[in-house]
């Protein structure tokens, strides 16, 4: 494949958590993580990216961050808020804003994009602030999510009954995919094109399901799209496993896979969906 592929690294809009959320690390309790024990002037605003990819295959959008019901008005809006995701207690643990324009759909109409332009959507997994603006872009031919996610995301525990809101999805067409790859610290991924240039690559822990995504070019030089794997670069600098997690081990082994895939020769970027570092910008592969 000689042609270029290009990635556009967006924002839309900003989740304010605690910081035991992403860096809670190994012994931190789902309470700790909530921001039931941390004054909110100690909580963090962090950017909700989603990444196009103009691919020779086609276009892919990689998550979708907030809807614009969010925010309706391009600032805070609490009575909003609460209203998109279908829980107060999910707002009580991640509120979010969504700036005028900034919505992943007006962000690909002002590049003259339409939903229905869009070949695949790539849901690196199901929480709110990547599935939350799905039904703005439902026109595209193509929505997936890990089978695996799709499954964790509908078993009714009493974390997942307040993290996961069906309504974000519900009448969307959503095909949910299997692992035909091996690439990964489990060994699970998925190889869109069959060519090896995007995978979804299972890096299980934060939720079983979510899913890294690789894009790689035919001299073998990537991006690496790593979701909620790690919060920051500095996650896997320094090893800090986040507050929320499905399984600590796997997510330790998650991360561990991503520091070493970030350190490679071949490593052009590796990108987590809320580094305060990563401002919007274009990678070519």
């Amino acid at each position: 494949m000689s042609e270029k592929i290009k990635i556009h690294v967006m924002h839309t809009g900003q989740v304010r958590v605690s910081p035991n959320l992403p860096y809670g690390g190994e012994n931190c309790s789902a309470i700790k993580a909530a921001g039931v024990t941390t004054p909110k002037s100690e909580w963090l605003w962090l950017p909700v990216s989603v990444y196009l990819i103009e691919h020779p295959k086609g276009l892919i959008l990689v998550d979708t961050g907030w809807h614009r019901e969010m925010s309706p008005e391009g600032k805070f809006d609490k009575k909003a808020q609460i209203k998109s995701l279908g829980s107060p207690l999910l707002y009580e643990t991640n509120q979010g804003q969504i700036e005028a324009k900034a919505a992943v759909n007006e962000q690909l109409s002002a590049m003259g994009i339409k939903d229905r332009d869009i070949d695949y959507v790539l849901l690196t997994h199901l929480d709110c602030d990547h599935a939350n603006g799905l039904k703005q872009v439902s026109g595209a031919k193509h929505i997936l999510v890990s089978q695996a996610e799709m499954e964790f995301a509908n078993k009714k525990t009493p974390m997942n009954l307040i993290r996961y809101q069906k309504r974000w999805w519900e009448g969307v067409d959503i095909e949910p995919f299997g692992w035909n790859d091996e690439e990964g610290p489990f060994a699970r991924a998925f190889d869109l094109f069959g060519d090896g240039s995007v995978k979804c690559i299972n890096i299980p822990g934060h939720c079983d399901g979510q899913c890294a995504v690789k894009i790689r070019n035919s001299e073998n030089k990537y991006v690496l799209l790593f979701a909620d794997g790690g919060y920051s670069s500095r996650s896997w600098k320094e090893m800090i496993t986040s507050g929320i997690s499905a399984d600590k081990d796997q997510q330790k082994t998650s991360l561990e896979w991503i520091r070493q895939q970030s350190m490679d020769e071949n490593c052009i970027e590796s990108l987590a969906n809320h580094d305060n570092e990563v401002t919007p910008h274009v990678v070519e592969v």
